[in-house]
């Protein structure tokens, strides 16, 4: 990769300049940072939140939106019930309020346009979200790079991004994607309803010109492990796959 990881940055200030509801149970905020900062797509931030008692929680979360977006950042922030972080963002937060995040984090799961292609990203949920991010870059930046994205979702309705992937998929312009439900059946002709599998892997890689130089996997525990697992079923060598973990 020709990108090289960033120092650690010092805690500051963000001030919520927007925020839309994405699917159910998952809802973009956009962050105005006090001090601005560039990033590479597949980096991420960790926000903390303090309780007027002194507590403090933390989480980190990936950055949707692409490196040419502006000095604001995208964090696409999933609902867990029992968590810390996210109930605050989900029935609290509003916009004009102020929370403390550091970043950009990560130096190896990260792509830029000028690295080149193919490449194969897989996401499970909210795992989408820095895979979202390498996505924009290549449209941004008009990077011929091909991509195929497998994306899998409980149910449609949970396909985060859903309208602006299918319309990035309209283009055939090199990226492709399929979704999986694993819930329900499929919408369009193109996608599954199971768990990712070697066979799904196989399929998305015929969909590139040539086998993926990198595939780039995010998302919860055991999704991750299965996708990974699948990818070097389905041919691709461990030394090309990153992955990205949360949760359990």
């Amino acid at each position: 990769m020709s990108a090289e990881p960033q120092p650690q940055s010092p805690w500051q200030t963000a001030t919520i300049t927007r925020i839309e509801k994405r699917t159910p149970r998952v809802t973009s905020f956009w962050f105005q940072p006090s001090r601005p900062f560039t990033h590479l797509a597949g980096q991420h931030v960790d926000v903390r939140l303090t309780a007027p008692d002194g507590y403090q929680a933390r989480r980190s979360y990936s950055i949707a939106s692409a490196p040419e977006a502006g000095a604001g950042i995208e964090l696409a922030i999933e609902r867990l019930d029992d968590g810390e972080v996210s109930p605050f963002f989900h029935d609290v937060a509003e916009i004009g309020d102020e929370i403390e995040l550091r970043g950009p984090l990560g130096g190896h799961f990260i792509w830029e346009a000028s690295d080149g292609g193919p490449i194969l990203l897989v996401g499970g949920g909210s795992g989408v979200v820095p895979l979202m991010a390498m996505v924009r870059h290549r449209a941004l930046q008009k990077s011929a790079a091909p991509i195929a994205l497998v994306f899998s979702a409980r149910v449609w309705d949970e396909v985060i991004f859903r309208d602006e992937l299918i319309g990035l998929d309209d283009r055939r312009d090199g990226f492709d994607l399929a979704l999986t439900l694993t819930r329900e059946q499929p919408r369009r002709a193109s996608d599954y309803s199971r768990r990712v599998d070697a066979r799904m892997m196989m399929q998305a890689m015929e969909r590139l010109p040539k086998a993926p130089r990198l595939a780039f996997v995010c998302g919860p525990n055991a999704f991750v492990s299965a996708a990974a697992e699948a990818l070097i079923e389905a041919g691709v060598p461990a030394g090309f796959i990153r992955t990205e973990r949360y949760g359990v």
